[in-house]
């Protein structure tokens, strides 16, 4: 009887999971015809007659204008500059947003006025169409140059790449399109451009058919002089980088230099097939593996002599450089630089740790870098608590200070009640009124506060800086398969690193791409109950937390987050003869002290026969390479300041200096 009843049981169960892989088949018949309705749709979109719609309708603003608006609308692949003919303003421009079911693409310019804390919106009659993955850059004229990009139908089915080329002036927000003469770089997007002398350099990139992705590896200059591009014939036998995207592109007195990057290499694998007598034999298939580039070039670029004539192309060579120091591990992609005083500033990027048949397990990193080109060295960047001492005395300080100042505005009122016979408590409520005003009007202006931690791990963010001050716009990060485009941007004084400073920053917006009947076939009937439980907070679960404290790695020493040994260090100071900044000693204090060895390194150029120079180009001279050395240093200038506020010291002062200022006095008898 026992084995009927076992025998009837596992004819149930076999007819259960057939009907469940029935209801699966079907549903999966159902959404595979779903989604070819919704790409045939997609793929019937001409996306030059979209685009040429675009051009009619921004054909209505018959002006230039700028209106102020709210922060712009959360957007990936975006391009983000310092304004090169101000320093107290950031341009934005382009960009996409994917919600999970459809992706949106923008051309709209934005201002962001830095000391007014504002957006402003900018509309123009000649603009670039909406596109994203393009690449601009500064030039020496302080102008921008834009080339490139990619625009999509809604689904995502086909890709239209742009191979326009644009000038951007900054002071007027007049966008003009460059009609350039002879054969220009073809289209492309994820590629990087930088500028040279009156050169406009641009780099790789990649182009999307929808059916395979082309990464491409050409090198094209721009002469701003003949309006010509041109791609240089490189020397027979050299070497040059590998075709990819999403790399480091820097400016350098010499050329350019150039670091990591991304692409998907077609790679051949061995898939295992099981015969039915048990044995296995072994296949090769083609796949498309990812990498992420460390390596580092340096673009070597020679004018022509100038008995030569102007027509003449610039000599081109690709240097190999060895791997840079301490990269960032492990190895990254859509780590996002942007270049600072011979530094590119790292921040953000994603590693993928597993690959699986459910998917990628990905780990986000929130990092910040600083790559000394010259060296070749990468430093860590982190945030420092505020010196707990020097607030408090200068809390004193402005405390005694305050009281002073009410004392005597209070003695005045009395002085002036007396005067003129006024009542004193009228005088008392009339000053009550003006503090109360003055506070009303304060209290509008909002104070942002500083965060001692790093905003939330991301790749992808967009990177700006202004004097010295690192912003960081959006960015990417994925959470249960989804992919969500952070609305917010921070900043950061790169001199200072006090902590990070919060400009905006919005809820994230509900993913589109989560589809219920897909959860519901995938549970099975042992863990019905599980999943009912975890379905009461489903929708609480789609969104991560994307607060400062959340996710965060514990932050390691300098010496590990170096990757080396203390007893390993090179002591890189005692490598140079020039002057070394001390602990807490700002640029000025370093250029005061040691100007006298730096216009000792002008001096010998001061005597060239074809110039005179001045006195005071040559102080201007000096400045710069001891600006050029302040920075060089920081990083290691840093840690030192860090260990010394570790053992409660807190500014570092040299005998010779203060005996210099006190005179005799401090003299030993």
């Amino acid at each position: 009887m026992a084995k009927k009843d076992k025998k009837s049981k596992n004819i149930e169960k076999k007819a259960r999971v057939a009907a469940k892989q029935t209801k699966k088949a079907t549903q999966k018949e159902r959404k595979e015809r779903t989604r070819q309705k919704d790409d045939s749709d997609d793929e019937d979109l001409d996306l030059e007659t979209v685009l040429a719609e675009y051009e009619k309708s921004q054909a209505q603003f018959l002006k230039v204008t700028e209106t102020t608006c709210p922060p712009p609308s959360p957007r990936a692949s975006a391009t983000f500059i310092g304004s090169p003919a101000s320093g107290k303003e950031l341009f934005l421009f382009g960009g996409e947003y994917y919600n999970g079911a459809i992706a949106t693409f923008f051309n709209d310019l934005f201002v962001y006025m830095i000391e007014k804390d504002e957006w402003r919106r900018i509309t123009s009659p000649n603009s670039p169409l909406p596109r994203s993955g393009h690449a601009w850059c500064r030039s020496i004229a302080n102008e921008i140059y834009l080339f490139g990009g990619e625009f999509s139908s809604p689904k995502q089915g086909t890709f239209y790449h742009y191979n326009d080329f644009w000038k951007l002036d900054p002071s007027s927000r007049e966008w003009s399109k460059i009609e350039t003469k002879g054969k220009g770089p073809p289209a492309r997007s994820g590629h990087r451009m930088t500028f040279w002398k009156h050169y406009i350099l641009l780099f790789g990139g990649f182009q999307d058919t929808s059916q395979q992705t082309k990464y491409l590896q050409d090198l094209w200059i721009y002469d701003s002089h003949n309006y010509t591009w041109f791609s240089p014939t490189l020397p027979p036998a050299s070497q040059k980088p590998d075709a990819r995207s999403s790399f480091s592109f820097h400016p350098h007195e010499d050329g350019a230099v150039m670091c990591g990057g991304y692409a998907r290499v077609k790679t051949m694998v061995a898939a295992t097939k099981n015969t039915k007598g048990g044995g296995g034999g072994q296949s090769l298939r083609s796949v498309l593996k990812p990498i992420i580039y460390q390596d580092s070039w340096f673009l070597r670029i020679k004018l022509p002599a100038s008995e030569v004539s102007s027509n003449v192309s610039p000599s081109v060579r690709w240097e190999r450089r060895k791997k840079p120091v301490n990269s960032p591990n492990p190895p990254r992609a859509g780590a996002t630089q942007v270049y600072h005083k011979g530094r590119g500033i790292l921040f953000g990027g994603v590693h993928d740790i597993e690959e699986s048949e459910e998917g990628i397990e990905s780990e986000f990193f929130d990092q910040l870098f600083a790559w000394n080109i010259e060296r070749n060295r990468y430093y860590p960047i982190t945030l420092r608590h505020p010196r707990a001492a020097a607030q408090k005395q200068n809390e004193g300080r402005n405390s005694k200070r305050e009281r002073g100042k009410a004392d005597e505005e209070s003695l005045l009122r009395n002085l002036a009640a007396l005067e003129t016979k006024e009542i004193l408590e009228v005088a008392i409520e009339d000053s009550d009124m003006k503090q109360s005003l003055q506070s009303g009007n304060d209290s509008q202006k909002t104070v942002k506060p500083l965060v001692n931690a790093m905003p939330h791990a991301r790749f992808n963010a967009q990177l700006a800086i202004q004097d010295d001050i690192l912003y960081i716009f959006g960015g990417t990060y994925e959470y249960k398969d989804c992919e969500y485009t952070l609305d917010e941007m921070w900043a950061v004084d790169l001199v200072r690193l006090d902590g990070m400073k919060e400009i905006y920053r919005k809820e994230l917006e509900n993913w589109q791409g989560i589809n219920d009947d897909e959860s519901d076939t995938e549970t099975s009937d042992d863990t019905s109950d599980e999943a009912e439980a975890d379905g009461e907070d489903n929708e609480r679960d789609l969104l991560p937390d994307l607060t400062t404290d959340s996710l965060k790695p514990e932050r390691l020493s300098l010496a590990e987050e170096l990757g080396e040994d203390e007893s390993d260090k090179s002591n890189l100071a005692e490598e140079d003869d020039r002057p070394f900044p001390r602990p807490f000693e700002s640029l000025r204090d370093f250029f005061t002290r040691t100007s006298v060895v730096w216009q000792e390194l002008v001096h010998p150029h001061r005597n060239e026969p074809t110039r005179i120079f001045s006195m005071k180009e040559v102080r201007k001279t000096a400045f710069e390479i001891a600006e050029t050395r302040w920075w060089d240093c920081r990083e290691e200038v840093a840690a030192l300041e860090d260990e010394q506020e570790e053992a409660g010291i807190g500014e570092v002062v040299s005998i010779a200096d203060r005996a210099s200022v006190a005179g005799n006095m401090g003299r030993r008898r």
